[in-house]
């Protein structure tokens, strides 16, 4: 109970950088530098504070912290529409049909097309839980508080919502999609060009991707093998991801070929099944687990907990999980039963 969902904040910054050094080649959205780490912070705190009426460019920046012991033992974000400033690039796959009536001959190939089609929509992205936590059942709480924020203020995001899951890498960090497609074209190996990207640094792929299809056929084996898969550190997040109705549509990464999936925002089972309640603090008969939220913008607070739901009558919740959340007696608050 001591770990609560807030927004990141400046006092945060030395135990991101410590956090940030766990995490392995592969997780772009997150090989990042102080600076940028530092400009990632700012950036969210304007976000949670301003006044929106749609989605624009925002970017909110969510810890799994416990301030009684100051630490912070994991990340998420959300990216409320990628691509208006910088394009937001993914390869479509598509097929291209070769075909010749005299020579009796149909062929069908696959092929990569670089798209922008992802356009507009909201992004999940920047999930990471340390390793000494991941046996504590806190994942679940990382992943779906926001979704809890997204359905408390959905005016704040696009209709379509996605999530880039980590592509096929190895310990070394060597990706073999990389390796048979992207280094041709930008001579550089699979870390650095993830550096890059993760510190924002995206406009050299405009300029040095190849514009026309590529024929999934002509790539290694191992490059074909590994289009739409998953690393298998990021099984469990695809996993939720698909438990809360996200589906792959034939998109992947540009640099490890891992999935992209969607959802329309208000079918995401979080975002639909959660309900606002007034909140009830006292001794709890007959609990189940929930999420919590409170409803505040710039102070949102989610944890997991025991709860005892009471149908339209409202929510009980114990004072340990009230203090958590900062919530008094009568306040409203999201819950989601798990």
């Amino acid at each position: 109970m001591a770990f609560v969902i807030r927004p990141a904040e400046l006092a945060d910054l030395e135990r991101l950088e410590s956090l940030i050094a766990q995490v392995q080649a592969g997780i772009t959205s997150l090989a990042i530098d102080r600076d940028t780490l530092l400009q990632k912070i700012e950036t969210s705190a304007k976000s949670f504070a301003a006044e929106i009426g749609k989605a624009r460019s925002e970017d909110y920046f969510f810890v799994l912290a416990d301030d009684d012991i100051q630490e912070v033992a994991g990340m998420c974000a959300i990216k409320a529409a990628v691509g208006l400033k910088d394009p937001f690039y993914s390869y479509r796959i598509g097929t291209v049909v070769h075909a010749s009536k005299e020579l009796k001959v149909h062929r069908a190939h696959p092929a990569l097309y670089l798209s922008n089609d992802y356009t507009g929509c909201t992004e999940l992205t920047s999930l990471f839980l340390g390793p000494g936590q991941r046996s504590k059942g806190l994942g679940t709480l990382l992943s779906k508080s926001r979704l809890l924020f997204i359905a408390e203020f959905p005016h704040r995001f696009a209709d379509k919502v996605i999530a880039e899951i980590r592509g096929v890498s190895d310990e070394r960090g060597r990706s073999p999609f990389w390796d048979g497609l992207g280094q041709h074209f930008f001579s550089m190996d699979f870390p650095t060009a993830d550096h890059l990207v993760g510190t924002g640094h995206k406009s050299f792929i405009a300029e040095l991707m190849p514009k026309h299809a590529i024929y999934v056929l002509f790539l290694p084996e191992d490059a074909r093998e590994a289009i739409g898969k998953p690393h298998p550190n990021s099984k469990k997040a695809l996993e939720m991801l698909e438990g809360e109705g996200f589906r792959y549509e034939s998109y992947v990464d540009i640099f490890d070929g891992g999935p992209t999936v969607e959802c329309r925002r208000n079918d995401i089972h979080a975002v639909r099944d959660s309900q606002r309640h007034a909140a009830r603090i006292g001794p709890l008969n007959n609990p189940v687990r929930c999420l919590v939220a409170n409803t505040r913008v710039q102070d949102f607070r989610c944890s997991v907990g025991s709860a005892r739901l009471e149908g339209t009558d409202g929510v009980t919740l114990d004072p340990e999980m009230a203090r958590a959340i900062r919530i008094r007696e009568g306040e409203p608050v999201r819950v989601l039963e798990l």
